[in-house]
């Protein structure tokens, strides 16, 4: 079972290296972008892309390189998501957007959540448990711990 992510991760390597010889090139990742996730990307952007994860400055991308360009790329999808996630439930409060009970449990209702009949005071503790700094709000960063802790 510990050899499958290992397996996994070899495979996708695989078929981006169109050419067999171990290292994965700007055009390879431009082409295989296109294919895999309907991406069109420039020859510049694939460089570019590229050159974030090259640490050998070969201009190429080893096994290693090109699985930490993949674990980055995965990340950035889930804060992507996360900020989605955040959004739908955030109020512009002072310039900045945060959860606040009322934004919360109005984003309840909507859903049609089982919470949905929950008050106010219900929503501000459901919001303490997480509100790290105490000002009885729910930032990006508090609601991102919240997340990664579900």
């Amino acid at each position: 079972m510990a050899s499958t992510p290992s397996l996994l991760s070899s495979t996708v390597f695989e078929a981006f290296d169109k050419d067999g010889d171990g290292k994965v090139s700007a055009s390879e990742l431009r082409g295989c972008m296109a294919a895999a996730l309907g991406e069109d990307v420039s020859d510049e952007e694939a460089a570019a892309i590229l050159a974030t994860a090259d640490t050998d400055g070969d201009g190429l991308l080893d096994h290693d390189e090109f699985m930490r360009l993949s674990d980055q790329l995965q990340e950035e999808e889930r804060l992507r998501c996360l900020r989605e996630a955040f959004d739908m439930y955030a109020a512009a409060e002072e310039e900045t957007m945060v959860i606040t009970p009322a934004s919360l449990r109005r984003m309840l209702r909507r859903l049609g959540s089982q919470h949905q009949q929950l008050g106010m005071e219900d929503c501000r503790a459901m919001i303490c448990r997480f509100d790290l700094n105490g000002d009885g709000v729910l930032s990006f960063d508090e609601f991102r711990v919240m997340m990664l802790m579900a």
